[in-house]
């Protein structure tokens, strides 16, 4: 009986290696390339009477950036986000000059790509009940929802949702820290 295990076995370990056994990478032949096609003349040079005049054709940065937001994914556009925060201060859902300006410039951004929907979270820190909190983020987000219909962005883009203090940006305990906290934060949440 010892001596059919054992045949056994060799026969178990002799398929093993055959079935593991590699096979051989095809040999291709070298290609050669095409011989490179001449490059046309170029034009003959004009004489320019006045260089200050002059204009480039480059195409600018923004126009790049947004080629680039059209083929982005979702966790890519949120990743890099073009949408800048709101900031707000303390106990307050009142939007400043400073948070004007990042919604008009957000606007700008929406209606330049007008089939995405996007969801302002409201944000506070840590002082404060929760339920006061999730109250609070609630009317910040409502105040950047709502500046933001007065620019032309319809409302069925927009949802709110508030997170109160549930989600720090910065996990400090001091002032510096809370200011980062106190906020609308946008999140593209369709193309």
């Amino acid at each position: 009986m010892l001596r059919n295990t054992a045949r056994f076995a060799l026969v178990v370990m002799m398929f093993a290696a055959a079935a593991c056994g590699s096979k051989k990478a095809p040999v291709l032949e070298p290609t050669t390339a095409p011989p490179p096609e001449a490059a046309p003349a170029p034009p003959p040079a004009t004489p320019r009477s006045n260089p200050t005049t002059i204009t480039d054709a480059t195409p600018t940065v923004p126009a790049v950036r947004d080629d680039a937001l059209a083929t982005s994914s979702l966790d890519d556009l949120n990743r890099n986000s073009p949408l800048r925060p709101v900031f707000f201060a303390s106990d307050s859902s009142d939007i400043d000059p400073q948070g004007k300006a990042a919604l008009d410039e957000n606007a700008l951004v929406l209606k330049q790509h007008p089939t995405w929907g996007i969801t302002i979270e409201g944000h506070c820190d840590e002082r404060g009940t929760p339920e006061y909190n999730l109250a609070l983020g609630d009317r910040r987000a409502a105040a950047a929802v709502a500046y933001l219909r007065s620019l032309g962005i319809a409302a069925d883009r927009l949802k709110t949702v508030s997170y109160g203090k549930e989600f720090p940006f910065d996990a400090g305990h001091d002032e510096a820290a809370w200011s980062k906290n106190r906020r609308a934060h946008f999140v593209i949440t369709s193309k």
